[in-house]
């Protein structure tokens, strides 16, 4: 499947490592300087080869839907989210990192509450060419602005989205709209569970407020349960550093 019109479909993209999610996305908060280690959750980090990294975080998130895992190349950032781990993850690895570099690594959990989810059955057939060629005008992340919705700060139940709807678009594309009851969230979430699978994951990362997105799904997408979630981030850990050394012989 061509990763452009996903790429198109997604307000932010989540860092390769995330299955089902291409390209990658960098924080635009303010750059974090180094302070106080957070009381939450702590992080360590081990270079187990010259380049590569392996992460372990401990410490309680009461009632966080994950944690996300994230790294910068510089002091102060921008930081890149690596992948989002489910709670009882509690390791990482990073593998074939740019040699010499200094790498800095941070958890923190996120919350909201999810909707229902809903299941989606799409026809057989591969992202054909033709497809391919279409505008896609359905698939961008906007807002449909709904008079006389309430909403609530995003950890209370009453901020579940409700009347998630998947109308299928065609033979590998879906069109999701939702009612949004949440105020200051970071982000929406679509999560989905392919058929067989045994939990949800992140499968793109939108803006605040949007309630409609188009998703070209990957093949094992096509059946599948999905739900949308708003979301806020909890308190960062502690940040953990290590500088990468030669890449061995035999590894391009």
């Amino acid at each position: 499947m061509s990763g452009s019109v996903r790429a198109l479909a997604a307000a932010v993209l989540v860092a390769a490592g995330l299955s089902g999610i291409s390209g990658c996305a960098a924080s635009t908060e303010a750059p974090e300087a180094p302070g106080k280690a957070p009381a939450g959750t702590v992080l360590t980090v081990t270079r187990v080869s010259p380049v590569d990294a392996e992460l372990r975080w401990r410490g309680k998130a009461p009632g966080a839907a994950g944690r996300i895992v994230e790294f910068a190349t510089e002091p102060r950032g921008p930081w890149t989210i690596l992948t989002y781990a489910p709670p009882g993850q509690t390791t990482y690895r990073h593998p074939d990192l740019i040699p010499k570099t200094h790498f800095s690594y941070r958890v923190r959990p996120y919350y909201g509450p999810a909707s229902r989810p809903v299941d989606v059955t799409l026809p057989r057939g591969a992202f054909t060419k033709a497809e391919q060629r279409q505008e896609h005008t359905w698939a961008p992340p906007r807002t449909i602005r709904r008079a006389g919705v309430r909403t609530s700060p995003v950890r209370r139940p009453s901020a579940t989205p409700t009347d998630l709807r998947a109308t299928v678009m065609h033979a590998n594309g879906i069109r999701f709209t939702w009612t949004d009851h949440a105020e200051g969230e970071r982000g929406y979430l679509l999560e989905d569970r392919p058929r067989g699978g045994d939990s949800f994951r992140p499968v793109a990362l939108l803006d605040p407020n949007i309630n409609s997105f188009g998703l070209i799904t990957l093949p094992n997408e096509k059946r599948a349960s999905y739900r949308v979630r708003p979301f806020v981030y909890g308190e960062r850990s502690n940040i953990a550093r290590i500088t990468t050394g030669e890449r061995p012989a035999g590894r391009g």
